[in-house]
């Protein structure tokens, strides 16, 4: 009869996968720097870069992306930072900065095209993560949005942040409260006091140290159940992961049922 790994094995093979993941991560930031670097001329501005990693039917790259998958998707009751079904085969995980521009453009112009072809229909499900990488102004941020959540109005204010880039004392505390009242947060006050809150604080810190942990450097970066995307790229590309993501959920599920 085979015997079970030992602890000591388990938890070797466990930091194997995720020295795997952080290098693939790596791969991803620096593929998307790199097309941040040098955006082409076909007057749009938006990259041409593909996802990183080989391709999905790749076994052992799929098994990686399904760890990886499994630790962060959080499929969370009431999550106030997440749109979409809570048990949509596709989860697409999103670490941010209100001060990056890269990541107001997906929010105004890929974001509405997923969630109306794939988050609609069931497909996605889209997690945010706050992942403040610009100091201070975007910590704050980061913390009106998520005390917007706790009245159900995440997503108003998180649009009305990205509605144009917004750097430094835009950020200031005041002007973020009269975003929050143009966006229809109903309780000021409450507002005001969530954002100072304890919670908001821990909120942030658990974004931030998954996002780290995982080996994330610059905004947006993406994961989509599992599979690393590193910065705006076209949405073409967007949907095509999220395309073979959903095939390959589909495909598990039909080994499962065997």
């Amino acid at each position: 009869m085979p015997t079970s790994a030992s602890p000591t094995r388990k938890l070797a093979a466990i930091g194997a996968i995720i020295a795997l993941v952080v290098a693939v991560i790596a791969v991803a930031v620096a593929v998307g720097k790199a097309v941040e670097g040098g955006r082409d001329g076909d007057g749009t501005g938006a990259p041409r870069a593909a996802a990183s990693g080989p391709a999905p039917e790749d076994a052992g790259q799929q098994k990686m992306y399904d760890a990886l998958a499994k630790q962060t998707n959080r499929r969370e009751d009431g999550d106030a930072l997440a749109v979409g079904k809570k048990d949509a085969p596709v989860v697409l995980v999103e670490y941010a900065d209100y001060q990056c521009s890269f990541c107001g453009r997906f929010t105004r112009e890929t974001q509405p095209e997923l969630v109306k072809k794939y988050v609609d229909a069931g497909t996605l499900r889209i997690e945010f993560r706050n992942f403040p990488v610009f100091g201070a102004d975007s910590e704050r941020a980061a913390r009106a949005a998520w005390a917007a959540g706790q009245q159900g109005t995440f997503w108003q204010l998180h649009h009305e942040l990205y509605a144009k880039t917004r750097k430094g004392d835009a950020l200031a505390e005041d002007k973020l409260v009269d975003m929050a009242r143009a966006s229809g947060v109903p309780d000021i006050e409450k507002f005001r006091k969530d954002m100072n809150s304890q919670g908001a604080e821990r909120a942030l810190k658990r974004d931030q140290e998954e996002g780290y942990g995982l080996g994330v450097q610059s905004t947006p970066s993406f994961l989509i159940n599992g599979r690393p995307v590193a910065g705006a790229m076209q949405t073409d590309v967007f949907e095509q992961v999220i395309k073979d993501a959903a095939a390959a959920a589909a495909k598990k599920s039909e080994g499962a049922g065997k």
